[in-house]
């Protein structure tokens, strides 16, 4: 059966998305502040920062590895609707959200109390854990029977995408577990699935010879 509905353009969804995800990004810098009495001792307030620094790397790069498979993601899907659109705002919104769970973290690591890091851990990690179910229920939307995609993926291709970005929310899962019981554990984790994510996961189809 085809679908003789008007297709309707995703330009103005990925300028909307790219806006947003500017705009986090930005924001993660101001929860950066200087301590009380900073001007006795400078150059040791600004090392005693690292708790933020640390939060702010590991966040900036989470939060642009999801734009790189975003845009990837993009790459595919040549039309939109409502339903669509509705997932993608529930994407941005906990993209958005996450300069709090990030300032969370870097406080509780300057307070050096064990227990609140681990609650800052775990919160953190369900804030990653919600990012990817979105992220995952757009493409899935848009995948399902092709809806939404071009003529450049196949329906095997798109169900392969649909197993490897799905791995996302289970794997975000796991540190958040392991946060309950060590935050630098967790963070470890954090960071290597970070790293892992940011490889291009799409199907590569070998050139003709």
């Amino acid at each position: 059966m085809t679908d003789d509905s008007p297709a309707i353009s995703t330009s103005r969804l990925e300028a909307f998305s790219d806006g947003v995800f500017a705009i986090a990004i930005t924001l993660l810098v101001i929860e950066i502040h200087l301590p009380e009495g900073w001007e006795h001792d400078l150059r040791g307030a600004l090392v005693g920062l690292w708790p933020s620094y640390v939060a702010y790397a590991i966040t900036f790069l989470l939060v642009g590895m999801v734009w790189m498979n975003h845009h990837r993601m993009f790459h595919f899907i040549r039309r939109t609707d409502g339903m669509l659109l509705g997932f993608n705002v529930l994407l941005l919104m906990d993209v958005a959200f996450l300069p709090f769970p990030t300032h969370v973290l870097a406080e509780a690591l300057h307070s050096g109390d064990v227990a609140a890091q681990r609650v800052a851990a775990v919160f953190y990690g369900l804030v990653l854990v919600v990012g990817g179910i979105f992220y995952n229920a757009v493409w899935w939307y848009a995948s399902l029977g092709h809806r939404h995609l071009g003529p450049h993926i196949t329906p095997a291709e798109a169900r392969a995408l649909r197993l490897r970005w799905g791995m996302g929310p289970v794997s975000y899962l796991v540190p958040t577990v392991i946060g309950a019981f060590s935050a630098v554990a967790a963070l470890c984790c954090y960071v290597f699935l970070m790293i892992f994510f940011f490889f291009d996961m799409r199907p590569r189809r070998r050139q003709a010879a």
